[in-house]
């Protein structure tokens, strides 16, 4: 399933960091930056918060909540949380339903080798839950210019 902009998006119910579990619809009136990442502590994916963490008041002001998804779990988010000192949450989608619903759990290869895993991609999901943007060329490094251009 490929989603496209101006469809709504699947709404979800996952757990973040503390255990809470949290649904997109609770968002709904606020525009939200959901990023999906493969994998905390790693280098593109460390790159990718802390830039998003650096120009966070930014996106705050933007009017933006910033929620980031992978498939690691809550104790991991949160010691990459405490680690990188990230100000937002971090979804531990270890069912890869999130991943599924927004189709960003395919199939991949690196170094000859062919497995699943995730394809980082960011979704701009407007007030109303619809999808305003899909940005599928994330440069880790100046994220957060790709989101407010």
């Amino acid at each position: 399933m490929t989603l496209k902009v101006g469809e709504l998006a699947p709404d979800f119910e996952a757990k973040i960091e503390t255990g809470e579990t949290i649904k997109l619809a609770d968002y709904r009136g606020k525009k939200v930056v959901l990023y999906f990442y493969p994998k905390d502590n790693t280098p593109g994916c460390t790159a990718e918060s802390c830039n998003l963490r650096d120009n966070y008041d930014a996106l705050i002001k933007a009017g933006y909540v910033v929620l980031g998804v992978s498939s690691d779990s809550e104790k991991s988010h949160q010691r990459f949380i405490e680690k990188q000192n990230l100000p937002f949450s971090l979804i531990a989608d270890t069912d890869l339903k999130v991943h599924e619903a927004f189709g960003t759990w395919q199939e991949k290869k690196n170094f000859g080798k062919t497995y699943m895993g995730t394809v980082r991609t960011t979704f701009i999901i407007d007030e109303e839950g619809k999808i305003e943007e899909i940005i599928s060329k994330v440069n880790t490094k100046e994220h957060t210019s790709q989101i407010l251009k």
